[in-house]
């Protein structure tokens, strides 16, 4: 997880800002399938 990404989450919490949290939590998902359908599959 990005580094600015960790702390704006950090933020929210602590601000009990749940528009927010939710807003970088769908942000987070979204990166990660972009994230993921670049790379090759992995094996277990």
């Amino acid at each position: 997880m990005p580094k600015w990404l960790r702390n704006q989450l950090m933020r929210a919490f602590y601000g009990k800002d749940r528009r927010q949290i939710r807003f970088l939590n769908a942000c987070w998902f979204t990166y990660r399938e972009k994230e993921q359908g670049a790379l090759p599959p992995r094996r277990h």
